[in-house]
């Protein structure tokens, strides 16, 4: 749509009416005409974010030293992490590396037997 924006002005309608047309703000054409005119593109611009800590090969790594031994916990991996790569991350980091990889953690319940010559169980229901 920016582009189509774009060339209605080029063939030398008036904002106003490339607004009406469109059905939009006269303030947003005549913003994107500015910004085009000056760098010469009108996509939007990305990156509004806080700078990932981790490139994707680093997130492959943590995903990796954790699969190789399970029972290591996140605060155990981000040592291994900042000895092999130098940076520092936060235990809540790693956890976060480990859910976009698909690790997630997971607890064990308590199973108690049901059964009538097992030892007292609190969780077991009375019949």
């Amino acid at each position: 749509m920016r582009g189509r924006i774009i060339g209605k002005i080029e063939e030398g309608r008036k904002i106003t009416d490339v607004a009406r047309e469109f059905d939009i703000a006269h303030s947003f054409v005549s913003r994107l005409w500015k910004l085009f005119k000056t760098t010469g593109m009108c996509s939007r611009r990305h990156g509004g974010g806080r700078v990932r800590s981790t490139t994707p090969a680093e997130d492959r790594y943590i995903v990796l030293s954790a699969k190789r031994n399970r029972r290591t916990t996140g605060q155990q991996v981000a040592n291994q992490f900042l000895a092999a790569s130098g940076k520092q991350i936060s235990r809540k980091t790693v956890a976060r590396r480990l859910r976009g990889g698909g690790l997630y953690t997971r607890r064990p319940v308590c199973v108690c037997p049901i059964d009538q010559t097992a030892p007292y169980c609190p969780f077991a229901m009375v019949s």
